[in-house]
């Protein structure tokens, strides 16, 4: 049933009221003031470091997108998973995928995957061993995980077990391939895992087992792997919801109205002429070393997730570098370890390579787009392979309204 009008002036009407509350038309000005007055961010030691000159630069986007990319190759790798599925046996199963793109195109590569299926079962005696299986000629490897039993949770912690172990599994084993540049759909560490000691006491037990730990602990030997091949690897983070900035800035008492770090540096990087957004230049930060909330799991002093650290512990700290595309209105943000970006010409060259495939992108760099489309799993291939799980676990999936709903 569709709204009646009388109902749709209804609600524009509530959102008059709420506008008539709110007045935006300083947030500029005190974005700036936040840029040049509270970075870098200090609190017991550097929480938010500049690398580098301190700088908010701009280019053209045409003249961005015609430019020669430093970097003659790019690599691009994501994962993509069927998301959690809970069968009335009470196993709960989420798959992913894990792919890696190149620009120019490597079909050889495009058809490798890693797959990784993880379980969570009540049974704790269950042990589907450690080892990976190839198919597909040699091309692809696949295995099963057993995670470890939670209480609650089960979903979130066999999605992202799966995610992360499939990409950062596929990132390492083609990593000889990647000569110039590559780039992670995603942050440079997986995030979503290590927030987990800071969410619940369950999650954070959880975290400390061994087998998150060993998750973690691939993303800092792909880290090693390419810092001691002088190759850089990047993270490209599309929806960035990191509170770092904003939320030391409201411990200090300053009235900071955007709800994460992000849409501070949205506000702070867009440009306006005559009341209306200018599309003509993607703007841009230089260079921050980032060590609040999980960020400071990798800085110098942090644990590291209890992973050990083979190079000296600053090069694994997260340098990031905030983008705006005025044509989409997002900001992104891109991660790179402190080692790839700590020599000026290094940072340069990464900088006008972001620059360049986001203009080209119009969003997030061919190669990562490329990865994201071969890592994808579509909805009617996602329903098909839940159908195959209800086959062979001779158990049929449990299902909600909202699935019955929506028909999925």
């Amino acid at each position: 049933m569709t709204l009646d009008p009388v109902h749709v002036e209804g609600i524009a009407d509530l959102a008059s009221a709420i506008a008539r509350t709110v007045d935006d038309s300083d947030h500029p000005d005190l974005a700036r003031t936040v840029w040049d007055e509270y970075l870098p961010l200090y609190d017991d030691g550097p929480v938010v470091e500049t690398l580098g000159e301190k700088r908010l630069r701009a280019a053209d986007v045409e003249d961005a997108a015609l430019s020669d990319p430093p970097f003659e190759t790019v690599h691009g790798v994501d994962s993509g998973t069927i998301n959690p599925t809970t069968f009335r046996n009470g196993l709960v199963v989420d798959v992913a995928q894990a792919a890696m793109a190149a620009v120019p195109s490597d079909l050889d590569l495009h058809r490798a995957r890693h797959l990784v299926a993880t379980v969570h079962a009540s049974d704790a005696t269950l042990s589907f061993g450690e080892d990976w299986d190839t198919y597909d000629d040699g091309y692809s490897r696949r295995r099963v995980l057993h995670a470890p039993r939670v209480s609650r949770f089960a979903e979130g912690v066999v999605h992202a077990l799966s995610l992360y172990l499939a990409e950062s599994t596929h990132a390492l084993y083609h990593a000889n391939v990647v000569s110039d540049l590559l780039v992670l759909d995603g942050p440079l560490y997986p995030t979503e895992l290590m927030s987990w000691r800071e969410r619940d006491r369950e999650l954070a037990a959880l975290a400390a087992e061994a087998t998150p730990r060993a998750v973690v602990e691939n993303y800092v030997r792909l880290v090693e792997t390419f810092v001691e091949r002088g190759v850089p690897v990047v993270g490209f983070v599309k929806t960035a919801t990191g509170t770092t900035v904003t939320s030391a800035l409201r411990d200090r008492g300053v009235r900071s109205p955007w709800p994460d770090d992000a849409a501070l540096f949205r506000r702070l990087l867009e440009r306006r002429e005559d009341g209306e957004r200018m599309t003509d230049r993607l703007t841009f930060t230089s260079w921050l070393v980032s060590r609040g909330g999980t960020d400071g799991t990798f800085a110098a002093t942090g644990d590291a997730f209890g992973v050990e650290r083979r190079l000296d512990p600053e090069a694994y700290e997260v340098a990031t570098l905030y983008v705006y595309d005025p044509r989409v209105d997002v900001c992104y943000r891109v991660e790179a370890p402190r080692a790839a970006v700590v020599d000026r010409t290094d940072r340069d060259a990464l900088t006008r390579q972001v620059v360049h495939d986001v203009a080209v992108g119009r969003g997030p760099p061919p190669a990562v787009e490329k990865a994201d489309e071969l890592a994808r799993i579509g909805r009617a291939e996602k329903a098909s392979l839940r159908r195959k799980f209800e086959q062979r676990l001779d158990s049929e999936r449990v299902r909600t309204y909202d699935e019955v709903r929506w028909e999925e």
